[in-house]
């Protein structure tokens, strides 16, 4: 909801500007009518459009290993706060004594319409009043005073006026803002959405008076001689409202096709860049192929773990010599990332009945480790460098190894609130630098599931213990890592 709420704020506030700017002086009406109301459509729409740019990202797994796809975290759920329950108590409130009255006023209107003396006036009905009043409108009525119908008072300017507010239908604006004014009365915005379109529809009914009696002069003092009676319906058109320098200035204004054409243009790189930057995320996508978690791969995993259980790996120093003999348990991290793929030498693409076959018959006897061999030496460039783990002798690692990491994460991350019946489950990702010392710094969400999960995610890692830094040729590097933490909340 916070999302939602920042997210179309923004819109409105930058469309609204927009239309303060470049729009609201310009003499092309229908089209600012227009765009008021899709400006209210578009930034309810846009909290609700994600554009996803990809970005791919290592995996965290070793080059030389298979692991399982979903790791999830024994996440603790987050009670709903009791100022949280409180403050939508109170937003019940209020909405509900707004609607009250948004209905009271409309029951009085429908009611007004039913009471006066009516009569039919072209394609509209008049509805004749005791009171002393200017003429008003609501849907396809016009509400006019009795006395001065009879003795033939009102002007045809006036008549004219209202009739434009009938037959473009301004009345179902005013609905429109008035009903999300009531939703959304927290968010002052949609007062000036209402001012600048009851604004704009003075502006129609005006030009509509000035080009029917091309008589401009009368037409601006008559509405000055009107100018201290106060409207009397919110949800009504009002002959009345706002009788400003705005409209007079506006009965003479003139805009040039080519600067009206040109302000329009303006319109659709202001939207696109809106858009992008409202909409567009950054997702992560692993390099690496996915597996998906069943008993076939974790079978496979487990024929892969036992791999090497019989092989020996025979390690050499500097000189070639052979100073220590290891099973693949003992291996160092440096070591382990020197030891030959195990699919090297299966044909690409292999089949199921390759890698199987791969995985039965078990590793070579012996297997020498020369962490001198030049193809296992890594460049070290110049400082300041940002390492991947690709270009590392040893990847960093965990200290009590990845899977406490990921017991750690399960036990600090809360749940954020979410809608009843909504449950998380999904990838988050997280980038992060894994400094020299093994601090952790640099955070980025490349993807999360929504409701602050991705913020949650951080705030944990931010938590976390310094790592074991990667390495080349033994020296400690700064190293980007990511790493995906899947999210399922407790049924």
């Amino acid at each position: 909801m916070t999302d939602f709420l920042i997210k179309s704020t923004m819109a409105l506030s930058v469309l609204l500007g927009t239309y303060y700017l470049l729009l609201e002086k310009e003499k092309f009406h229908q089209f600012n009518r227009f765009f008021l109301l899709a400006s209210l459509v578009i930034s309810f729409v846009i909290p609700f459009v994600t554009i996803e740019i990809i970005q791919e990202v290592a995996s965290a797994a070793n080059n030389n290993s298979v692991v399982p796809e979903q790791i999830t975290t024994n996440i603790v759920e987050q009670k709903t706060s009791v100022y949280l329950i409180f403050a939508w108590i109170f937003y019940g409130i209020v909405t509900a004594v707004l609607f009250f009255r948004f209905g009271r006023n409309l029951y009085k209107l429908i009611k007004k319409t039913k009471s006066g003396i009516k009569r039919p006036y072209q394609n509209v009905t008049l509805v004749l009043l005791k009171e002393q009043t200017l003429p008003y409108t609501f849907l396809n009525t016009i509400f006019i005073n009795e006395e001065e119908y009879q003795k033939n008072k009102i002007e045809t300017e006036l008549f004219t006026h209202e009739l434009i507010h009938v037959n473009q239908k301004h009345s179902l604006d005013i609905l429109l803002i008035e009903i999300i004014k009531t939703i959304f009365w927290f968010n002052p915005i949609f007062i000036f959405y209402k001012k600048a379109i009851q604004l704009n529809h003075e502006f129609l009914a005006d030009e509509k008076v000035v080009k029917s009696h091309n008589n401009v002069s009368f037409y601006q003092n008559l509405l000055l001689s009107k100018a201290n009676q106060s409207p009397v319906y919110y949800l009504a058109s009002n002959l009345n409202y706002s009788i400003t320098k705005k409209r007079l200035i506006m009965m003479t204004t003139t805009t040039s096709p080519s600067r009206g054409f040109f302000k329009k243009t303006i319109l659709l790189p202001l939207l696109t860049g809106l858009v992008y930057f409202l909409c567009t995320k950054t997702v992560a996508q692993e390099t690496k192929t996915k597996a998906t978690v069943n008993k076939e791969t974790t079978k496979k995993q487990s024929k892969y773990d036992s791999y090497y259980d019989k092989t020996t790996f025979k390690i050499k120093d500097d000189k070639g010599t052979v100073v220590a003999e290891k099973k693949y348990k003992d291996l160092t991290p440096a070591e382990q990332k020197a030891v030959p793929n195990v699919f090297e030498g299966v044909k690409f693409p292999a089949t199921k009945e390759d890698v199987d076959a791969k995985l039965e018959k078990g590793g070579p006897d012996t297997i020498e480790i020369d962490l001198y061999d030049p193809k296992n030496q890594k460049v070290k460039g110049p400082e300041g460098t940002i390492y991947k783990t690709a270009n590392l002798t040893e990847n960093p690692s965990y200290p009590e190894g990845i899977e406490q990491f990921y017991k750690f994460v399960g036990q600090n991350f809360k749940v954020p609130v979410t809608p009843a019946g909504v449950k998380l489950k999904g990838r988050v990702y997280i980038t992060f630098m894994i400094e020299k010392d093994g601090a952790l710094t640099d955070f980025k969400m490349l993807r999360d599931i929504g409701y602050g999960t991705g913020d949650e995610a951080i705030r944990v890692l931010k938590l976390c213990q310094n790592w074991i830094p990667g390495k080349i040729n033994g020296e400690p590097v700064a190293t980007m890592y990511s790493l995906p933490i899947t999210i399922q909340s407790p049924d």
